[in-house]
C-alpha cells in the first residue's frame, strides 16, 4: 500500500501521515525531510544556493525516487509538490491512494501564524497579509489537490477522527 498525503503547508500532513504509518505498520517518509538528508541541506538553503528551478527538478526526482522504493508507504509531500511539472501525474500513477488534506483558509491562516518562523513562504507576512496570501495561494493550487483519489476534509476534527477516517476509506 502506498499513500501520498497532498494539500496545503499546515494542513496535517506530517502529522497525520506519522499516526497513519505507525497505525498502519507502515514507512512514513517526509518529502522535504528526505530531499534534506539527500542533500545534507535544509529546502531554504536549497532555494537560496541553487533557485526554485532547480529544487522544483530535484523534487520531481526525490518523488519518483521515493514512490520506487518502498511499496509499504505513508508519504507526506510539500504544499506545493503536486503543483509543479508531472509531479500529481506521478503521484496518481504510482500510489495506490493520494489523499488532499482540506481546510478552509481561515483554519490554515489560524495554524501558520503560529508556526511562521518554521515556514519561509509566510515568515515575513505580518498576520494581517495571511489570509490573501492563504486564500491566492489555495485558489491557484486547488486544481491540483482536487485530482487526489480522495478529500479528507479536516475541518474541526480530531487527530484520531482523521486516522480512522483515512483507515475506513483505505481499508
Amino acid at each position: 500500500m502506498k499513500v501520498v498525503l497532498v494539500g496545503y503547508m499546515a494542513s496535517g500532513k506530517s502529522t497525520l501521515g506519522r499516526r497513519l504509518a505507525q497505525d498502519l505498520d507502515l514507512e512514513f517518509v517526509d518529502l522535504d525531510d528526505y530531499i534534506e538528508a539527500q542533500q545534507q541541506q535544509t529546502i531554504k538553503q536549497i532555494f537560496e544556493k541553487k533557485g526554485e528551478i532547480f529544487f522544483r527538478k530535484l523534487e520531481h526526482e526525490m518523488l519518483q525516487k521515493v514512490l520506487g522504493e518502498s511499496d509499504r508507504l505513508i508519504l507526506s509531500t510539500g504544499g506545493g509538490t503536486p503543483c509543479y511539472g508531472t509531479n500529481m501525474k506521478t503521484i496518481l500513477e504510482h500510489a495506490n491512494s493520494s489523499i488532499y488534506l482540506q481546510l478552509p483558509v481561515t483554519a490554515l491562516v489560524e495554524r501558520l501564524a503560529r508556526e511562521k518562523e518554521q515556514r519561509p513562504l509566510v515568515k515575513d507576512l505580518d498576520d494581517s497579509e495571511l489570509a490573501e496570501f492563504v486564500g491566492k495561494h489555495l485558489f491557484e493550487r486547488r486544481n491540483f489537490y482536487a485530482q487526489a483519489t480522495y478529500t479528507l476534509d479536516c475541518y474541526n476534527k480530531t487527530l484520531e477522527q482523521l486516522v480512522d477516517e483515512v483507515k475506513e476509506e483505505l481499508l
